[in-house]
């Protein structure tokens, strides 16, 4: 057991999970031996508590770090606007600046709101668009965080959001009076959306979609919901806080014709540090005016100042041709070592965003044993790689190499019926469940 480990045990004592962030949590890559904390990382690169070197080909902060850890020009802006004081009780002028920013990114939106995080921004989003439509029942397709609105839709059935990511999302301390107001739909099935109109039309305010996910965008399906979302007046917001800056600077549905009435982006605006927005027509944003939407450190200066020069450097450096381009590179190298193997794990997912879709028997065991000996080899791998800029293709052909290795090892016990006799600890989780 090193620091880490021995220190993530304490910690789920007296933090009930053990941290904050599901997808962070250790038992969904490795229980009991992953690393679990950080001293410092920088680049690609991580240092645990006890000083051993990983090479990051997992999640790179859920996506929120495209242009590498503590990147330097951003890290200068962030320190000067620190010296400068980070608060006070005036307003900080970024924020202005990014607003104007942002808008005239997205010509069709008029009006931009701040948060600090993707669960915050969704939450302040519906609230807007349901005082502006004066409805209050909400259509989902996607995730969209873990806020009362969005855990609603398993008050009516326990597993109504298993398949739009996170299967057992208990809807525990959710108020049983929120019943019936959100009701999901899958992406793709446009018939599902309709069935609910035919039964809701009336009381539906809010259309809330993902635009891409694991698959690449359904156009006629996403201009199919706007046609909908015209239909019964209700307002259609596109959820883009995980795809915005991975296929296109800001948000990836402007490379589709789409016009929603509001956008939600986050992650990679701050690459790293906390900062949500949504965007949207004049006409349904002043409705914000009409509810009570505020908090103190919304206006904190730091997150508008990393926003502004990681927009920045998403512009001068052609980031997102970089990372999809790098990304297509690695993609197809894995695709080779699993042809060559004849494993049946699939590439799927965004150019930048690589994700191994197992088919083997057994997957969960598959993914615990890569992670596991990858881990050995000095790499934080999972079933998918968040591409960011300090992912050079030097550093790829090395994985690479190293992925070959594994999957062979890998291959030949289950092939003499040892596959679960390599594992070092217990199997990692998917999806929620609730730990000890």
């Amino acid at each position: 057991m090193g620091k880490g480990q021995d220190l993530y045990k304490k910690a789920k004592t007296i933090i009930p999970g053990g941290n904050q962030l599901l997808s962070k949590r250790p038992e969904m890559f490795l229980p009991d031996n992953w690393p679990a904390y950080f001293k410092k990382a920088k680049g690609v690169e991580i240092w645990d508590l006890d000083n051993n070197k990983y090479i990051d080909m997992s999640i790179m902060a859920i996506g929120a770090s495209p242009l590498g850890y503590a990147n330097e020009k951003i890290g200068a802006a962030v320190k000067k606007a620190i010296d400068n004081g980070c608060i006070s009780s005036l307003n900080c002028y970024e924020e202005f600046e990014l607003a104007e920013k942002l808008v005239a990114m997205h010509p069709h939106m008029d009006m931009a709101r701040f948060a600090r995080t993707g669960g915050e921004a969704d939450t302040l989003a519906i609230r807007i668009a349901r005082a502006a439509s004066g409805k209050n029942k909400v259509a989902i397709c996607g995730y969209h965080g873990w806020h009362d609105w969005y855990l609603a839709a398993n008050l009516i059935k326990k597993d109504g959001l298993s398949d739009l990511l996170l299967p057992g999302l208990d809807p525990a301390g959710v108020p049983v009076e929120l019943r019936g107001t959100t009701l999901p739909f899958h992406y793709g099935k446009i018939e599902e959306l309709e069935s609910i109109v035919k039964e809701h039309g009336n009381e539906i305010g809010v259309i809330i979609t993902e635009v891409q996910r694991g698959r690449e965008a359904d156009v006629e399906f996403l201009k199919k919901v706007r046609g909908i979302a015209n239909k019964i007046n209700a307002v259609l917001i596109f959820d883009e806080v995980s795809s915005s800056f991975r296929l296109s600077v800001g948000a990836l549905y402007r490379l589709y014709g789409l016009k929603p009435d509001m956008v939600v982006i986050g992650k990679a605006l701050g690459n790293g540090h906390p900062i949500s927005a949504v965007l949207g027509k004049k006409s349904i944003m002043e409705a914000a005016q009409d509810s009570f939407i505020s908090s103190s450190y919304w206006t904190e200066r730091v997150g508008y100042t990393a926003a502004l020069e990681t927009i920045d450097q998403f512009e001068k450096n052609n980031v997102v041709e970089y990372i999809n381009k790098t990304g297509k590179y690695m993609g197809s190298g894995l695709a080779c070592i699993f042809h060559d193997l004849g494993v049946s794990i699939d590439i799927v997912g965004m150019n930048s965003v690589p994700v191994l879709a197992i088919k083997e028997d057994d997957p969960l065991v598959i993914k615990t044993l890569f992670t596991q000996e990858m881990l050995k080899k000095g790499y934080l791998a999972s079933n998918l790689t968040y591409i960011s800029v300090a992912h050079t293709e030097s550093i790829i052909d090395k994985y690479l190499e190293n992925v070959r290795e594994v999957f062979n090892k890998i291959k030949t016990a289950k092939a003499n019926g040892k596959l679960k006799k390599m594992l070092d600890g217990p199997i990692c989780h998917s999806g929620f469940a609730r730990l000890t």
